[in-house]
């Protein structure tokens, strides 16, 4: 993937602090624009795509290595 409009480093944020600064974040995005969040907390991987789906955005990518998990969020 290109390199996204806005980056997000929520590493050693607890549920729901990364998703709440997700949707902050995109709130100053345009529609179509990307977002890309770095995490660590585990549960991540359910929240940011059922935030995703919820909010009417859509979830691009998301990639694990080791504890940190990369996601990339298309504004709706």
């Amino acid at each position: 993937m290109d390199e996204p409009d806005e980056t997000l480093d929520a590493l050693g944020l607890l549920c729901p602090l990364p998703v709440l600064k997700a949707r902050k974040k995109l709130r100053a995005l345009a529609s179509g624009q990307v977002l890309r969040m770095v995490a660590d907390d585990p549960a991540a991987i359910v929240d940011v795509p059922h935030f995703c789906t919820e909010a009417g955005h859509t979830l691009l990518d998301h990639r694990r290595a080791g504890l940190t998990l990369t996601f990339d969020i298309r504004k709706g």
